[in-house]
């Protein structure tokens, strides 16, 4: 059995690859169109297409980097797992370049898409000069000799490798290492291998002779210079504190959603603001047998599941309590130690009756195994965005109508609309803040309004 964060990466990468594939179709597609070529110009509904693009892309290519830094190699993975996790980052690394390499390809010539994919996308954390930011880290010779020694580990060891990735269903993932392989520029590769081998051979005995660790290594100090404006504390883990978690066990009930904030996030690929991420509480399987829910169409085929204990998380135990939440790798029935996994929480509640809750919750685990949506797109459901989760479970029930805010061309629901809406009371109602920075408990009642109040920062940026 493959290890939770192997499978996450798994996931992942597949899904990014195939979701980049459709990028470049729609991007060929749009800078292709006539009227453009015959005007020479973007009227604004094209200028948000392309944005729009652009947005996808960032966060993508966000989701893949943190995934690559995620993985702290030479310290938690066992012997056996380690292999396996060189393929996926590898094939992330790989799907990285590629991307980079068609945006230089099709469109560096091309002033005005250059210019559009330079400007900021604040309410999405994009910031200024995206394009110049990728063709530098595609170029950079520092880059490239930290990849030198995972393209020379890998060649040496490709007929091992391939064999671990058929026996562990890694196959999709050994796909996209042979299909964009060549993507990687090998004479960039030579010249770093020659220019800094020096620093090389200190790396090599600061690392001792495991290469394949000094692979994973190269791998990673690639990544941590492409993400050196927003690396803020390398080793940071964040979790609740255990007397804090404890007490949350008694206030949850079934259908809050618990909106959380990591500090010095490696990448924030969901929507911006103070609570930037929200997960769906399902509760324990025995509270939703008491909802009655089980027998429902879309909850029937994931009772099991739904009853099974799940993995224990890395440093963690299992949690037999569930949340339905969408991050990188799709939407799943996760443990609550995923949200748990976090510096800050805020729980709000929607006003409605059991009955209404637990057709909320049965109405939103349709939507699980659903893949992340990138596009950040509440107008298809194929895809779910964090806090789409929550607005597919409960607009529409009861009173409630959860508006949607226009960012960047597209309506959207950031963790900062939901926290609106609780300190409105409208809709949602606050149920406790646990918030460090702020205060060194969990608080409820009107001391969490104030706390919640003071941490919260505006997000309605309407364009």
């Amino acid at each position: 059995m493959l290890l939770p964060e192997i499978e996450t990466g798994v996931r992942t990468v597949t899904h990014v690859a195939r979701y980049f594939d459709e990028l470049k179709a729609s991007a060929l597609l749009l800078s292709g169109e006539v009227g453009v070529a015959e005007r020479g110009y973007f009227v604004p509904d094209e200028e948000d297409a392309i944005r729009g693009l652009l947005i996808s892309y960032w966060q993508s290519r966000s989701a893949l980097l943190e995934l690559i830094q995620s993985f702290h190699f030479d310290r938690d993975l066992s012997e056996e797992s380690r292999p396996r996790a060189f393929l996926i980052a590898l094939a992330a690394t790989l799907v990285l370049v590629d991307a980079a390499r068609f945006l230089r390809e099709q469109f560096h010539d091309n002033r005005r898409l250059r210019r559009i994919w330079n400007q900021p996308a604040p309410n999405f954390g994009i910031p200024s000069g995206t394009y110049d930011t990728v063709q530098k880290s595609l170029f950079s010779a520092r880059h490239a000799w930290h990849l030198y020694h995972a393209q020379q580990y890998f060649n040496e060891h490709e007929s091992e490798l391939c064999s671990i990735a058929n026996e562990t269903g890694l196959h999709e993932i050994w796909e996209i290492i042979q299909r964009l392989k060549q993507r990687l520029d090998v004479g960039v590769a030579q010249f770093a291998r020659t220019k800094l081998r020096v620093r090389s051979d200190q790396v090599a005995r600061s690392l001792g002779r495991n290469v394949i660790v000094r692979a994973m290594y190269g791998i990673q100090k690639m990544v941590s210079g492409m993400m050196a404006d927003v690396y803020v504390r390398p080793g940071h883990q964040p979790a609740l504190p255990q007397p804090i978690t404890d007490q949350l066990h008694g206030l949850l009930a079934p259908g809050d959603v618990l909106i959380v904030r990591k500090e010095y996030a490696l990448t924030n690929y969901f929507l911006p603001g103070y609570w930037p991420h929200a997960a769906l509480y399902l509760g324990h399987p025995a509270e939703l047998a008491l909802l009655g829910i089980q027998d429902h169409e879309h909850v029937r085929p994931r009772w099991a599941r739904l009853l099974e204990a799940s993995h224990p998380e890395r440093r963690g135990v299992a949690q037999p309590r569930r949340v339905l939440e969408s991050m990188k790798d799709g939407v799943l029935l996760r443990s609550l130690n995923s949200p748990f996994a976090s510096d800050s929480i805020l729980v709000i509640r929607p006003q409605l009756t059991q009955t209404q809750i637990a057709d909320g919750l049965a109405r939103a685990l349709a939507h699980e195994g659903k893949p992340y949506d990138f596009d950040f797109n509440f107008g298809r459901s194929d895809r779910l965005v964090c806090t789409e989760v929550v607005y597919r479970a409960f607009d529409g029930l009861g009173d409630i109508e959860i508006p949607l805010c226009r960012r960047a061309g597209r309506p959207t629901l950031s963790g900062g609309d939901l926290v609106d809406l609780a300190l409105s009371r409208v809709h949602f109602d606050p149920v406790l803040v646990y918030a460090p920075s702020f205060a060194p408990e969990v608080v409820q009642g009107s001391g969490a309004m104030e706390i919640i109040r003071a941490a919260h920062q505006p997000t309605k940026e309407v364009e």
